[in-house]
């Protein structure tokens, strides 16, 4: 059990990181894209630093960089598959923005986003929880990197909402909602995966892991950030800036932990 315990609770604590977007959001009085701008590259500097510097070079040197360069594109592979079937305007880093849009489009928009989100968060439950299965240092150091990134998808989520509604305990709700489907991730992955888990695979699952992260930073949470940029008249290199920042606490981190 105890084999079990440290790698869900990471995952639980990834996946309801959204609550502290949503925070965030509903608590800060004068919203401003720029905010959301930096968070966002903030994220996608975590998750490109922790890919090519930690989760790579361990593949490469359990089982090569042949076969972890064919798992990393087959991760990148998986999540596009993923995006593809969510519509752009829904998808679960698109910020709509509350000065243009009406009441029950809002309320629709916030929602489906959240069931999108929740659907999106599962395979990262399972990348948190079996990367710590592999190594806890390893399991923690991508946990606090996808608990960095599920902080802008509350955002996502509780913005529209709250406009919609004026309810900070239903925008904070379908917030925390959105974020539960990384542990059921952890589960899944308890389940099914352990009994066909050898050091090869485990090993090969961090690769996967991090073309999973670099698609999501790539695709998604750059050129969100950067229309969001366009939006405010603050530092036009918030983006870059955030990412910067954000590599910098993997860093540090990496030499803590």
């Amino acid at each position: 059990m105890s084999s079990f315990l440290f790698p869900f609770i990471l995952s639980l604590i990834a996946g309801l990181s959204t609550g502290i977007g949503s925070l965030i959001a509903l608590f800060i009085k004068k919203f401003e894209q720029s905010y959301l701008a930096f968070a966002l590259g903030l994220s996608a500097g975590v998750m490109i630093y922790i890919s090519f510097i930690e989760l790579l070079p361990e593949s490469f040197e359990a089982i090569g960089n042949l076969l972890s360069l064919a798992l990393f594109f087959a991760g990148m592979g998986l999540i596009g598959i993923i995006d593809k079937f969510i519509p752009e305007v829904q998808n679960p880093h698109h910020i709509p923005s509350p000065e243009t849009n009406h009441n029950n489009k809002l309320l629709r928009t916030g929602v489906m986003t959240a069931i999108i989100m929740a659907v999106h968060n599962f395979p990262e439950g399972i990348a948190v929880f079996s990367s710590a299965l592999i190594d806890a240092r390893m399991g923690l150091l991508v946990a606090i990197a996808v608990a960095i990134h599920n902080i802008p998808e509350g955002i996502a989520v509780s913005m529209p909402i709250f406009y919609a509604t004026k309810s900070k305990k239903k925008a904070f709700f379908y917030s925390f909602f959105s974020g539960l489907t990384e542990p059921l991730g952890a589960l899944l992955a308890y389940f099914f995966l352990m009994p066909f888990l050898t050091p090869q695979l485990m090993s090969g699952i961090l690769a996967f892991v991090a073309g999973i992260m670099i698609y999501i930073s790539l695709d998604q949470l750059i050129p969100i950030a950067h229309k969001c940029k366009e939006q405010c008249k603050m530092n036009q290199q918030i983006v870059i800036i955030g990412a910067a920042i954000g590599m910098l606490i993997m860093a540090l981190t990496m030499m803590i932990v």
